[in-house]
């Protein structure tokens, strides 16, 4: 059981003992009250100013220097007058409850003692507070106890009969009844009510902070014999202090008393200004935080209206995109009207030659820029693109048309590829040549060629050409290594284009392309053109053909080197030409900036067919086997499909010239018309299926999904379908 004293003295609620004028009390020097109590003076019967305001001043240098501050409540003396009930004990502290809470083990302890301990000291389940107990709060706030301006400070905290007989917070021996204090016992709850009022409290003097502490039932008589008090009007400038005669004497005569009507509406004045002043600062700071606000929008709107500005900008140039390359595509279908009307007024329709025709049959996807350059290795039927992302992949286009291999080595853009023997020669913008081995599509070399980026490369009697800046290089081909055997110079730009046959070298630059002997390795001729940079040359049997950067296709003949004619239609820079010669014809395609593909008959000088296939610039061509690839600026690599009717059965050859002669004039397209009696739309690829014979199977195509039959006679004597895709 915890131990708990009580006063011995009988339960009562009021016993007053009348103190001396020179009682003195030892109090506490921390106290609940907070300032003083107003205190009333005489006053003149002329005179409207009280005491109270006459000492403001010193009233309120007494509050900040005197103030009694509260304590908390486990300092407080608190003396009870019956010994507690046990029940209402802590079992942490062995002390009566203070806000008291109920526990999750069910027990009621001291909130403090709860907070601070980990286990409950009866069954040592862990503390956690659950709710305030406001049953036992209310008992013990029904505890009677002495007033602590009725208590004392023990001598001893040990000692004797007098310590036992007190209680302090659970502390015994602090405090004991003290006969001179106040001699009210109260309630517990009803402390701090009775001890804000307590005559026993006590209070400094308001005139003078060096005045005795006093009793607040003595303050009144002091102050009818203090001798600290100031004029009313100290605060104007008088320096009066003296007692209560000389105080009312002194009013008389104070020059500041008959102005006091006018300095009381200073006062109210100025209080009306503060009060105005202060006002006025909180509007000042009102506004600016509305101002602040305000700016915030401010700045908000300006960034959406910027963005919105960016976005303005970007669909004007997104639409000015749009309307070239529609403007682009207008010229494109004008030149074809205009060549189609030409062809029809000159009556050279039978040598158009519509029965072959281009169609894109597939594309490779993989590279993450634009593809600069194509070469095929037609043995293995392997195709190498290089590309911006600076690596060179590796298509299948026999079996799986998928990517074998990325083969990577460069530092810069793959500009010029070229295959001589089993090895694959790359130039980039790295200035380097890497050789790769064919077979293993491994590296096994790396020269550093130029000072400046590798433009193209050709190889013949195995030796390989660069070009660059104003040079080409000659290297003698040594296994995997590449000897420098001679620098062409004399160029006047970049060689952009390079072509070698059997017996010469084609070199292109601005608007000059020189010849050069193969064996000897001098410039034999040099043939001058207009329309800028030579950026494209191709080699028939017949002619030299060159594309350039103004758009134009120069041809000339291969034995007179005169110039024979100059194609137009294009709208782009002619970035690459390809040629594919049969017995009977020769057929030159060409890829320009304007995302076309052209394909002209050399017989004629015609362009007989226009490709829009790629959604960017078309940048490179390779031909094998009778098959065009090309690849450009979105990254992708097309192949063409070549139909030529020559090498269908013949009742397909006769549908075919049936069909075109039908169709032609109204459509004025080779590659869409209209399937008679059918007004149907049917682009005119066609593969054959016999169900008797398998005679045609090289002829056949790769079918696409979805397509429409059609039932057509066979040579073989037996009804065929053959598929329209």
């Amino acid at each position: 059981m915890c131990p708990n004293v009580f006063s011995t003295e009988g339960t009562y609620k009021q016993h007053r003992r009348t103190p001396s004028s020179s009682s003195t009390l030892t109090y506490s020097p921390r106290d609940d009250d907070d300032g003083m109590p107003p205190i009333g003076t005489p006053r003149r019967s002329d005179s409207a100013i009280s005491v109270r305001s006459l000492h403001s001043e010193s009233n309120m240098s007494l509050r900040s220097t005197f103030s009694l501050h509260e304590e908390e409540e486990d300092t407080e003396p608190q003396v009870f007058a019956e010994q507690p009930s046990v029940k209402l004990c802590c079992q942490l502290c062995c002390n009566v409850f203070k806000d008291p809470v109920i526990t999750t083990c069910g027990h009621t302890f001291c909130r403090r003692c709860a907070l601070t301990s980990d286990k409950c000291p009866v069954d040592a389940a862990k503390l956690t507070v659950v709710v305030n107990n406001i049953a036992v709060a209310e008992q013990i706030g029904e505890l009677f106890i002495h007033c602590k301006y009725g208590c004392r400070a023990t001598a001893s905290a040990a000692g004797g009969a007098a310590a036992s007989n007190s209680t302090v917070a659970g502390k015994p021996g602090a405090y004991e009844v003290d006969p001179l204090g106040c001699p009210f016992t109260i309630k517990l709850s009803a402390r701090k009510e009775h001890e804000a009022s307590c005559d026993y409290r006590p209070v400094r003097c308001p005139n003078n902070p060096s005045c005795p502490p006093l009793l607040t039932m003595n303050l009144e008589a002091h102050l009818k014999e203090c001798e600290h008090i100031k004029c009313p009007h100290s605060k104007y400038g008088c320096t009066f202090i003296g007692n209560q005669d000389t105080y009312e004497t002194h009013l008389e005569v104070c020059k500041f008393e008959g102005l006091k009507e006018f300095l009381q509406q200073t006062d109210d004045r100025f209080h009306e200004m503060q009060l105005t002043l202060a006002q006025k600062d909180q509007d000042i700071a009102f506004l600016r935080s509305m101002l602040g606000k305000l700016s915030e929008k401010l700045d908000q709107l300006e960034k959406n209206l910027e963005l919105k500005f960016d976005v303005l900008d970007e669909n004007q140039s997104k639409l000015s995109e749009d309307l070239m390359e529609f403007r682009r595509d207008a010229s494109m279908l004008n030149d074809e009207l205009s060549h189609i009307n030409a062809r029809l007024n000159m009556g050279i329709l039978g040598s158009y030659d519509p029965q072959q025709i281009f169609k894109c049959k597939g594309t490779f996807v993989g590279h993450q820029g634009p593809v600069w350059c194509l070469c095929v290795y037609s043995t293995g039927d392997l195709l190498f693109s290089g590309s911006s992302d600076k690596t060179i992949k590796v298509w299948d286009t026999c079996t799986t048309y998928k990517c074998q291999k990325t083969l990577e080595g460069h530092d810069g853009i793959v500009l010029a590829l070229c295959i001589q023997g089993n090895k694959l020669y790359s130039g980039s913008a790295d200035c380097t040549i890497i050789v790769w081995d064919i077979q293993t599509l491994q590296k096994v070399n790396t020269i550093r060629a130029h000072d400046n980026p590798v433009c193209t490369l050709v190889s013949s009697h195995n030796m390989l050409f660069s070009g660059s800046l104003k040079a080409i290089k000659v290297w003698d081909i040594v296994g995997t290594e590449l000897k420098l055997k001679k620098e062409l110079t004399g160029l006047n730009h970049w060689v952009r284009a390079l072509v070698a046959s059997q017996n010469h070298l084609y070199s292109g630059s601005y608007q000059t392309i020189k010849i050069w002997d193969i064996r000897s390795l001098e410039c034999v001729h040099v043939l001058q053109t207009s329309g800028g940079s030579v950026y494209s040359i191709a080699v028939t049997n017949h002619h030299i053909v060159c594309g350039t950067y103004e758009n134009l296709i120069h041809v000339w003949d291969i034995e007179s080197k005169e110039q024979v004619r100059t194609l137009t239609g294009h709208v782009g820079t002619v970035y690459a030409l390809a040629v594919i010669s049969t017995p009977d014809q020769t057929k030159v395609f060409s890829a320009s900036y304007d995302r076309s593909l052209r394909v002209w008959s050399m017989d004629n000088m015609i362009c007989t067919q226009t490709l829009l296939r790629h959604q960017g610039s078309v940048t490179a061509l390779a031909v094998s086997r009778g098959r065009l690839f090309s690849g450009a600026v979105d990254s992708t690599v097309k192949v063409p499909h070549i139909l030529s009717p020559s090498c269908a059965p013949p009742a397909v050859q006769l549908y075919l010239q049936v069909h075109f002669q039908h169709s032609f004039f109204r459509h004025m397209d080779p590659t869409v018309s209209c399937i008679t009696g059918q007004n149907k739309m049917s682009c005119l690829t066609v593969a054959p299926h016999c169900t008797c014979t398998k005679s045609e199977s090289d002829w056949t195509l790769h079918p696409r999904s979805q397509s429409r039959k059609t039932v057509l006679p066979a040579s073989c004597g037996h009804t065929c379908h053959y598929e329209l895709y």
